[in-house]
């Protein structure tokens, strides 16, 4: 059995004393990619430090992008660096960017601009993007249904992945018309997470991903530990429960389906024992 950690965070400074031993005890797990997601201000390099960390290890990638936290930051100098870091063949998606309206670290209007603005870049250099969403349901299904209709971009005009979904049923049927994959992390085995298990039922396992979004989201049975990619099975395992099928069927659609969506060829995995 092999999982794809389709999104997480080990360049974060949590890891940075142990992240050799995370990764062996990912492969140990089972897991044979994992895809470290950029965030930070691109000024200071923080988004540079996934690529890095991809480039440290066999069977980790990366992606680059400003998270809506940080749209405020995002300008011509930032864009020229993110478009500098995806000529390394280990960035494989544009991401993590959208919306979050809990927070609102950045104005509405901003991070609005700068959602439209990153879709288009990613689409001129044939990226599928990782989308962020928190409390902006209809605003991001808006922006996403209006940007994939448009053909006048060079290129093909890959879709992607909601990571981390927290939004209604409703909200993925909306997103898996536009070709949209949903991706659920720890949080979907919470006990109080009925609304996330209610998305999960119109979600067929082939536009399935699974995650751990670490070092958050740590999922049962082990919450209150720092979250890491090993665990990503535990979500897994919630999943092919809920659905009913058994977790080898599981892994192999997730992880089929992380191929197609990002263009990997499954001889670059690794699940070393």
């Amino acid at each position: 059995m092999i999982l794809i950690d389709s999104h997480c965070h080990i360049d974060s400074s949590q890891f940075d004393e142990d992240r050799d031993a995370v990764v062996q005890r990912a492969r140990d797990s089972g897991v044979g990619v994992m895809l470290c997601v950029g965030t930070g201000d691109p000024h200071k390099g923080e988004v540079a430090k996934a690529v890095e960390v991809a480039e440290r290890f066999d069977g980790v990638f990366a992606s680059v992008g400003v998270h809506p936290h940080d749209a405020k930051l995002y300008d011509d100098a930032a864009e020229k660096h993110l478009i500098e870091l995806t000529k390394n063949e280990k960035v494989i998606a544009w991401g993590e960017i959208g919306l979050d309206y809990y927070y609102d670290h950045s104005p509405r209007h901003v991070q609005r601009e700068v959602f439209r603005r990153q879709i288009r870049t990613a689409r001129s250099l044939g990226l599928p993007i990782i989308v962020h969403s928190r409390d902006a349901n209809d605003d991001t299904v808006e922006i996403l249904t209006e940007e994939y209709s448009t053909t006048d971009l060079r290129g093909p005009v890959p879709p992607g992945v909601m990571h981390c979904f927290g939004g209604t049923a409703q909200m993925a049927k909306d997103l898996m018309d536009v070709g949209f994959y949903i991706s659920f992390a720890g949080n979907v085995t919470f006990k109080k997470a009925e609304n996330l298990r209610d998305a999960a039922r119109v979600v067929p396992i082939e536009r399935l991903l699974v995650e751990t979004d670490c070092p958050f989201l740590t999922p049962v049975p082990l919450r209150g530990r720092l979250n890491e990619p090993s665990f990503v099975v535990h979500t897994a395992r919630f999943l092919a429960e809920f659905y009913g099928i058994d977790l080898d069927r599981l892994a192999k659609q997730t992880t089929q389906n992380f191929l197609d969506l990002f263009r990997i060829d499954p001889s670059a995995m690794r699940a070393d024992h």
